[in-house]
């Protein structure tokens, strides 16, 4: 203000006559940054999509799970000295939906004692309730079960028991249609199993996952939960988000997948040590083979990988894996 005031004459003179010329060049500075600071914000706005209307919203949190066979003579993670961390990370993490694999009847009794508020869809490898199913566990209490099956990952996917395609074990994926009660807004949740042995058992099932889920009877958002035995460069995993072809045995030709998200990737593109198959031993230094899959836009509120224990003693050899989603959910039909 006191420069302002001062007489202008001479050099006071002169520097008065530049004073409009500088206004004009900061004007312009000051514009420039004004508009980088909002391509800024719109840069970080835009690094997930904005989300469905909050009219159709509805957020879920989904776990997958591979909570080791407990019929594995384990010595001291033996089942019943780790199932009450197996409760716990259930429990804490508050998930609506959670696809477990490697469970047997009795440790889904357990879970469910436990945690009654979790009900279940799913079978065996053989059709039965005993053999290792990929049971889905839901809130019964926010959610209701509109239609389920199990298919086999097999040339006779609706023959129970099948396998083909060189697999070690049956293979299956069990699914769900999944209604909000307070909502009636719907969605489907997929959990599978792949191979630990054949990759081209592991091509062909992704194939027929991405088949199945394109023929689904209604156009509800879509998750997809699983131990994949496959690292994120695997052609699998790079089919699954749409980065790869795939060839289909004995025709010659590609399938291609629309593409979908690595839930965990979305939040945490640059993450290492992602290993998700510790070992009991807490390794993080591994391939991430446990994933929840989302389509291509789904927001992503929240993913981890989860690393409880309780002084070196883990739920499982497997890291469980967790993502809180916004879904585009419209209304049962």
């Amino acid at each position: 203000m006191a420069e302002q005031e001062k007489t202008k004459s001479g050099k006071d003179a002169q520097q008065s006559s530049r004073e409009p010329k500088l206004s004009k060049v900061a004007v312009a500075a000051g514009l420039c940054a004004g508009l980088m600071f909002v391509l800024l914000l719109c840069l970080c706005s835009c690094s997930q999509p904005a989300g469905p209307d909050a009219d159709n919203a509805i957020d879920v949190r989904v776990m997958s799970f591979n909570i080791r066979v407990g019929t594995k003579n384990d010595g001291k993670n033996n089942w019943s000295n780790r199932r009450g961390l197996v409760f716990d990370v259930i429990r804490d993490y508050g998930a609506d939906v959670v696809g477990l694999q490697e469970a047997v009847r009795f440790q889904k009794d357990d879970i469910r004692e436990a945690l009654p508020e979790y009900a279940e869809k799913g079978v065996g490898r053989d059709g039965a309730t005993r053999w290792q199913p990929n049971c889905i566990l839901y809130r019964s209490d926010r959610l209701e079960v509109d239609e389920s099956d199990t298919f086999w990952f097999s040339d006779t996917p609706e023959v129970t028991g099948s396998s083909h395609w060189g697999n070690a074990y049956i293979r299956m994926c069990t699914w769900a249609r999944f209604v909000e009660k307070s909502s009636g807004r719907a969605f489907y949740v997929y959990n599978l199993h792949l191979d630990n042995v054949s990759q081209p058992s592991r091509e062909r099932s992704v194939e027929l996952l991405v088949r199945r889920i394109s023929n689904r009877k209604h156009n509800d958002p879509v998750i997809v939960t699983g131990d994949f035995n496959s690292g994120e460069n695997n052609p699998v995993i790079l089919y699954m988000k749409g980065e790869a072809s795939l060839e289909t045995a004995g025709t010659g030709e590609s399938s291609n997948a629309d593409g979908m998200v690595d839930t965990f990737r979305v939040l945490h593109p640059d993450a290492v040590d992602v290993g998700t198959c510790g070992g009991f031993g807490g390794r993080r230094n591994r391939e991430k083979i446990d994933y929840i899959f989302a389509q291509a836009g789904t927001r992503v509120l929240d993913a981890q990988i989860v690393h409880t224990n309780d002084n070196g003693r883990y739920p499982s050899d497997h890291f469980p894996v967790t993502a809180k989603v916004l879904l585009d959910a419209k209304v049962k039909h």
